[in-house]
């Protein structure tokens, strides 16, 4: 049982981001930091997995769909991705990193003081790109959790960018939001769980990372990158409004 465990996702290749967030002292006292996808997608992938690699076995690791298409358009088994970087991004991996990419898991459970077994996943439990909302309704999480043991209480998940905690069939759904590219508004956004939950945000130098991104990113439309990403330039309603059609609500129309 562990008592005190931080939650990163979606850090999409966003060095400055994730070394501030790693700079917390809770993130560096906690047991484990859980990641739960979408690591390297963005304009330092490089970078981003030599940092995690480096903390050994304090970082557990849990993949996404941003990560698998990198694996995927890298050795051969598609011929483009739909988010622009993505490309440039899997094109920087060494062999190490696309290997480390293979062997993640699409989930894992861990127990946490509080709140008992966790599952942590990228998007839902069954499927990494499938999308549920803080305000989805009832029969779709009724759905996503169709399969799941009754003694996972708790489900982490990511991939939506935006954080909030709902209670769903009497499990507690926890979304961290975004390290690297949040929705809605600015900084890096992570959870802390045990014994209960804590979502936080670190604000970080914009300015500075944007300048750091500059220099150390070759991706052509780095500078647009960064204004538009760092500076969470798409609003919690224009994301919300993007995604809600993905969730099935409007099935019966």
């Amino acid at each position: 049982m562990l008592n005190r465990v931080a939650v990163l996702s979606d850090i999409h290749g966003v060095l400055p981001a994730l070394e501030a967030v790693l700079a917390e002292p809770d993130v560096g006292a906690a047991e484990h930091i859980v990641l739960t996808g979408d690591i390297a997608a963005g304009p330092q992938p490089a970078q981003v997995l030599d940092l995690l690699t480096s903390l050994g076995e304090h970082v557990v690791w849990v993949g996404g769909n941003a990560d698998r298409e990198l694996l995927e358009y890298r050795r051969g088994q598609r011929d483009t991705i739909p988010d622009p970087i993505a490309p440039w991004a899997a094109e920087q991996l060494r062999e190490d990193h696309l290997d480390l990419l293979a062997s993640l898991p699409r989930s894992l459970s861990l127990s946490v003081n509080g709140l008992g077994k966790v599952l942590f996943c990228h998007a839902t439990p069954r499927d990494d790109e499938e999308v549920v909302l803080v305000d989805s309704r009832l029969d779709r999480w009724e759905e996503v959790f169709n399969g799941l043991d009754a003694d996972i209480r708790t489900v982490v998940c990511g991939h939506t960018h935006m954080p909030f905690v709902r209670l769903a069939h009497g499990r507690l759904v926890i979304n961290p939001g975004s390290v690297g590219m949040p929705y809605g508004r600015t900084g890096a956004h992570w959870a802390l769980l045990g014994p209960g939950v804590d979502l936080r945000t670190t604000q970080y130098d914009l300015r500075a990372a944007a300048a750091q991104l500059g220099q150390d990113s070759s991706y052509p439309d780095i500078t647009e990158w960064a204004d538009y990403f760092l500076h969470a330039r798409a609003t919690d309603a224009d994301a919300l409004a993007a995604f809600a059609p993905r969730d099935g609500r409007d099935r019966s129309l």
